[in-house]
């Protein structure tokens, strides 16, 4: 019992770990699976910006299509450019080896990163990066601090600095704590555009992380209202064959 005990623990204490976090307030991504213009803005954005670096290993440019009711030709023309086959997998041309020795450790796979961090998560962390000139990219992230990954959108959001507030820990000492970040120099796209192109992005992810996500759900329904009448007939046939006896 107790080795079963420890080994329920050790599964869910990830979870757990990520929905703590560091106490950062995450805003709520608001996606829309069944928005499939949303899903084809954020999978065009995940193509010109975080494939380069970033693999989906596991997701297929043609199951892309097929998902997201775009022509394969138009897949071929547009989103295809670390692949020559439509039946391929959405990988990079960067080694693991080259990606360590530019970047000190080879970008995750993102396949399935939303289900792994959650899609508030990931709407957030897009959202808080800053600029720090202790960084070795020159920005840092109010989500994940200190993270190896630079601002890959800033053309499109901007710079944010960040701002801070003094605060006396238990012992009187004062210290810097980071409250908020403003923006200093604007991007080609307003911060309501930048939200929705973030948004967008989260909702592709969403997608690949688990693609039959909708068919679930819309044959979990029909299982219910299956198990729903044969409890109503099963119910009226219990009461056919006990009538007697009561």
């Amino acid at each position: 019992m107790k080795r079963q005990l420890l080994a329920l623990l050790l599964i869910v204490s990830p979870g757990l770990t990520l929905a703590a976090g560091a106490g950062v307030h995450l805003d709520h991504a608001n996606i829309d699976r069944t928005n499939l213009e949303s899903m084809q803005r954020g999978a065009k954005t995940f193509v010109n910006y975080c494939l380069s670096c970033h693999s989906a290993q596991f997701q297929r440019y043609n199951r892309l299509a097929r998902d997201l009711e775009i022509p394969e030709q138009a897949v071929i023309d547009n989103l295809m450019f670390t692949g020559d086959q439509i039946g391929g997998h959405m990988d990079v041309a960067l080694t693991k080896a080259d990606a360590k020795r530019f970047f000190g450790a080879a970008p995750p796979d993102l396949t399935l990163v939303a289900r792994v961090r959650g899609v508030d998560w990931l709407y957030t962390y897009m959202r808080t990066f800053y600029l720090d000139p202790m960084r070795p990219f020159g920005v840092n992230n109010r989500v994940f601090p200190n993270v190896g990954m630079p601002h890959v959108l800033w053309e499109l959001q901007g710079w944010q600095a960040p701002v801070y507030h003094t605060e006396a820990d238990a012992n009187g000492k004062d210290h810097q704590v980071l409250t908020d970040l403003e923006l200093v120099t604007q991007g080609s796209q307003t911060p309501a555009e930048y939200d929705r192109t973030v948004r967008d992005l989260v909702n592709f992810l969403s997608y690949m992380g688990e693609p039959v996500k909708l068919e679930r759900q819309r044959l979990g329904i029909k299982v219910l209202l299956y198990l729903l009448v044969f409890f109503i007939l099963a119910y009226l046939l219990k009461k056919e064959y006990w009538k007697d006896v009561h």
